[in-house]
């Protein structure tokens, strides 16, 4: 119904415009909500001009996004360069028509007794830095500046001394207190449960990292065309009309001067 309002108010608009000429037909005997339903319907209604601009101007918000989950460790080599150097810029130019997920888990274990519930491939330092960026997370909002973060954090020399300032240049209005008490609470431990729980759920199972699902699938193929050029892999499988950047249609570009 929302649409059908939508569509209702654009014919009007623009009929209106158009000083009537592109009002419905008398025999038209389809509701506004279908005038666009076809291009036969349209030219019988009389408004071919109106749909075929709606077509032009309406998003692609019907085609699922391309959804790339990444299951890592925060402190595996591996992990960090396909994090920064693939998944974080391909998603910074293909946001419109990619969706991410972080899983900062890794090839980490959960043990069922001890102070330490977790152990973890590269020490438990890497667990540390895994629970940081979980909180961060949680915290922050994956869109709302926590990639951002966590891709500063990878980016540095040292992930863990990266931390606090990088979610002070990102996140200024999360306090970093606030993440500390995720991480040495009782949340920081769940928030690692569910990473664990969604690691040990993949099908197939994990057996490295970084370790990627497409759209929920995992294969070969699909792990292996993401590490090679994971732009290309989103670009070619995303089913509605392809952005500019994907296409390489070149844009006029302003080639004005600011002269002495």
């Amino acid at each position: 119904m929302k649409f059908a309002s939508i569509f209702v108010i654009f014919i009007c608009s623009t009929s209106m415009k158009s000083q009537g000429k592109s009002r419905p037909k008398p025999g038209c005997e389809y509701p506004p909500s279908q005038w666009c339903r076809s291009l036969e319907i349209a030219i019988e209604c009389g408004v071919r001009k109106q749909c075929l601009e709606l077509n032009a101007t309406r998003s692609n918000s019907a085609v699922p996004r391309v959804e790339v989950t990444l299951y890592y460790g925060s402190l595996c080599p591996g992990s960090r360069v396909f994090l920064t150097q693939q998944l974080f810029p391909t998603w910074a130019v293909l946001h419109d028509i990619m969706d991410v997920n972080l899983v900062p888990y890794g090839n980490s274990q959960e043990l069922p007794f001890g102070n330490c519930p977790f152990t973890c491939q590269h020490g438990q330092l890497e667990c540390h830095g895994n629970m940081i960026e979980a909180c961060i997370l949680h915290s922050v909002g994956l869109f709302s500046g926590a990639f951002h973060v966590i891709n500063c954090m990878e980016s540095a020399v040292n992930v863990l001394s990266a931390a606090q300032p990088c979610l002070q240049l990102y996140a200024p209005t999360v306090m970093w207190d606030s993440v500390m008490s995720c991480v040495d609470g009782e949340l920081g431990f769940q928030l690692m449960h569910e990473n664990a729980l969604k690691t040990s759920a993949l099908r197939p199972a994990k057996t490295y990292v970084p370790w990627l699902t497409v759209n929920g699938e995992h294969t070969d193929d699909i792990q292996n065309k993401a590490m090679s050029s994971l732009f290309n892999l989103v670009c070619k499988m995303y089913k509605g009309g392809k952005p500019s950047v994907c296409t390489g249609t070149q844009k006029k570009v302003d080639r004005s001067f600011c002269w002495n």
